[in-house]
């Protein structure tokens, strides 16, 4: 069964309302990303962080799955795929996608400040107060700025092996994520999906000027039909 990488960002989350942090001058629901997506901005403001992290979480319950995170999903009737994403929501999961890899942590989860492999599922408000099994402080399991990506070694071995690679909502510019695509095989056909891309042309690539919600259904059917 050929093997199929899914690479996205913000772009397919935002079609369904989630707000992007970096849409507008860095700024993240008028905040500065360091205040909120830092260890420095945790330890000088918790309470700040950890209510601006709880508002996203209540957001997300709020709104659903795109045509995008539909059309994925249709992909696994053919194909093995794996969809390695630098968002934080379960719009892919809530989809019906089996195999998700979040580069930068998930919403629903909660971990400690202790034991960064002790994580919770955790869908409410976590407080100031909200200890895990060993007695510290619950944190968002959110990868912040300066911080190691613990899963990257795992979606560059995926990427390495993948026939197709999709891009889909993200520029391919924040590190260290932008460099997985460097981990393809040189045979491997590359499909970008962006309503404003910015990828050089290369061998085996594919460009579609377009949302997520209309050029993932569109890639989609192509595949499915070869």
């Amino acid at each position: 069964m050929k093997k199929i990488v899914v690479l996205t960002g913000a772009g397919i989350s935002a079609e369904s309302g989630l707000r992007t942090f970096r849409d507008a001058n860095g700024l993240w629901e008028g905040h500065d990303v360091m205040e909120v997506a830092s260890p420095e901005g945790w330890h000088k403001k918790r309470t700040l962080v950890l209510d601006f992290y709880n508002q996203r979480r209540r957001q997300l319950k709020e709104v659903q799955p795109n045509a995008a995170h539909d059309a994925l999903v249709k992909l696994e009737h053919a194909f093995k795929v794996d969809i390695i994403t630098q968002n934080v929501d379960d719009l892919h999961e809530r989809a019906g996608s089996s195999s998700v890899i979040h580069l930068h942590g998930e919403l629903l989860k909660a971990r400690s400040t202790q034991d960064e492999h002790l994580v919770l599922d955790w869908h409410e408000d976590i407080k100031e107060g909200d200890l895990c099994p060993k007695k510290s402080q619950l944190r968002p399991h959110i990868v912040w700025f300066g911080e190691m990506v613990p899963l990257l070694d795992t979606a560059a071995a995926l990427t390495a092996q993948a026939d197709y690679i999709l891009i889909v909502g993200t520029s391919m510019q924040v590190y260290p994520a932008a460099s997985l695509i460097n981990y393809a095989k040189p045979d491997a056909q590359i499909f970008f999906i962006d309503p404003k891309p910015n990828i050089h042309s290369q061998a085996n690539l594919k460009v579609y000027a377009e949302k997520a919600s209309t050029g993932v259904p569109t890639v989609v059917t192509q595949l499915l039909n070869n």
